[in-house]
């Protein structure tokens, strides 16, 4: 299903997912996913554990292409490790397949037509939407969305609604925050509100 995350200004929402997925350090409590503990956890760890996140302002890799920024998320690639990289023969295969992916994945959020252009170049908004293909590359099951719309123009802004309103029949469930109570009330299963750190 698809989560929103609503309150004023400084209610602890960023704060929820930055501790949530180990970008900051809780001074207690603990949580689980799927039944593991991801209390103190590093944030890659709790990302290849299926909780993938994005940010506010969308973060890419500017002087690689569209392409190379998707398929970079994709997990467990071969050619990643030291031992294996030195044999390109060995991965070779896997990382084909991935950029085909990729590929297909940068054409469903809409920018295939940019797909060998270097993410730099892009507009915020298509950066939004490079930035959900490469968390949707990630195979997340659990996909945490910190204000999608902000700085997206209107002509971008349905394009990424909808992709984002496909997630769950791919088996991902959405959480997200966001301001613009039209967007909140148009996708969302269940709304959660906080304020002053607590629901």
């Amino acid at each position: 299903e698809i989560v929103g995350v609503i309150g004023p200004n400084g209610a602890g929402k960023t704060t929820f997912f930055n501790v949530l997925t180990g970008f900051e350090r809780c001074d207690a409590g603990s949580w689980t996913f799927e039944g593991t503990d991801l209390a103190g956890r590093q944030a890659y760890s709790i990302a290849r554990s299926g909780m993938v996140r994005t940010f506010q302002t969308a973060r890419v890799f500017p002087r690689l292409s569209v392409i190379d920024n998707i398929a970079l998320a994709a997990p467990d690639q071969r050619g990643e490790r030291l031992t294996q990289a030195l044999f390109p023969w060995r991965w070779r295969a896997q990382h084909e397949a991935l950029q085909s992916r990729a590929a297909e994945v940068a054409e469903w959020v809409g920018l295939g037509a940019k797909a060998a252009d270097y993410a730099g170049t892009l507009s915020g908004g298509q950066r939004k939407l490079l930035e959900l293909a490469r968390a949707t590359m990630a195979s997340p099951r659990l996909l945490m969305l910190d204000e999608p719309m902000a700085g997206v123009n209107p002509a971008l802004r349905q394009a990424l609604l909808s992709k984002i309103t496909e997630l769950p029949g791919d088996g991902i469930t959405v959480l997200f925050v966001e301001h613009d109570m039209d967007v909140v009330s148009a996708i969302s299963d269940v709304v959660v509100c906080m304020a002053e750190g607590r629901i």
